[in-house]
């Protein structure tokens, strides 16, 4: 597949049922040679946040297929200990080696926490000089209320931006002893288009609050600083990627949006098919291009309408909004 938009597969993308489902994903397969090579993570390691279950489970199952040393985080040990077990049954029965696979704990959310959890892995790589070379931030939460964490942030701002650039800043050390270069990628969510970058209250604090809404605003938030972390992580030779999986289905759809599953559940995609433009992101050779959108291995335009677009200046307010609230950004 052509890593530019065709004209059938824009076409496909913005009548969301074409582009978001399973749909979607079967259509842009169709004669498809770009996957990443067998063995191609081999002797690298990769951490997955939110990897219990859903598309966190996935991925750590597509790169544990091909080769990568797996650190799977939940919020606690326990959490991610049957993942871990599904995932070296299913590769088993798959009849690949067997999986290395670590099962780690960290609240995303709790900025001491992370940085906790970003020290202590950090001590451990750096014992026998060993790097990061995959970093995917899928942790994810919809709260139907406001809710704040440890730190007092809004839920969704601090598991899905806060917790996320803290994590990475801490780990910069590991991912730039990749001799291969490392990718971070940061999984989104087609919602975003909805909602404008939030730069006046990015605490959701004005107005009636919404999940959803305050769901996609955080993953705006993400998206429209990926190409601020990638410049700056560039002169680590560490490449950051923003993607959205399409319409999946998972627990957390489940669990947060019940109706639009029972609604669209027969075109959900599998956690795998999801996962699927992580994983390759992660793997796939020649690197892909920094610093862009990604959806079915295709950079997409962040923004269809002008009401939602953000400047370069706007990004540049929301970073410096993100550096007030992490005194480790510097």
């Amino acid at each position: 597949m052509s890593r530019r938009e065709s004209a059938f597969d824009k076409v496909l993308d913005r009548s969301l049922v074409g582009g978001y489902t399973n749909l979607g994903y079967l259509l842009r397969r169709l004669g498809s040679h770009d996957d990443p090579a067998p063995g191609s993570l081999a002797g690298r390691r990769a951490l997955v946040t939110g990897a219990g279950t859903g598309l966190g489970e996935a991925t750590a199952l597509g790169l544990a297929r091909l080769g990568a040393t797996v650190h799977l985080v939940g919020r606690t040990t326990e959490r991610v200990g049957p993942a871990i077990e599904r995932i070296r049954a299913r590769l088993e029965k798959e009849g690949g080696a067997p999986p290395h696979l670590v099962a780690e704990a960290c609240d995303v959310s709790d900025l001491r926490d992370v940085r906790r959890f970003a020290r202590d892995i950090e001590e451990r790589l750096a014992e026998d000089a060993s790097s990061l070379d995959v970093l995917v931030h899928n942790a994810g939460t919809l709260p139907a209320a406001r809710e704040t964490s440890a730190d007092g942030h809004e839920l969704t701002l601090a598991t899905h931006v806060l917790g996320p650039v803290l994590m990475t800043e801490l780990l910069r050390p590991a991912l730039r002893r990749s001799e291969a270069g490392a990718r971070v990628v940061l999984v989104s969510s087609g919602g975003m288009y909805a909602q404008p970058l939030p730069l006046d209250d990015p605490e959701y604090l004005a107005g009636t609050y919404r999940g959803a809404t305050a769901y996609a605003r955080s993953k705006r938030i993400q998206v429209e600083l990926t190409p601020v972390l990638a410049e700056r992580l560039a002169g680590d030779g560490v490449a950051v990627h923003a993607m959205h999986p399409g319409w999946a289905d998972t627990p957390g759809v489940a669990t947060s949006l019940p109706v639009f599953r029972l609604l669209t559940r027969p075109l959900l995609r599998t956690g795998r098919q999801g996962a699927d433009t992580v994983v390759w992101l992660a793997a796939t050779e020649p690197p892909p291009p920094a610093g862009l959108f990604w959806h079915d291995r295709v950079p997409r335009p962040t923004s269809y309408r002008s009401a939602t677009a953000a400047g370069d200046e706007e990004r540049q307010a929301m970073w410096e909004w993100v550096r007030a609230a992490l005194p480790e950004l510097g």
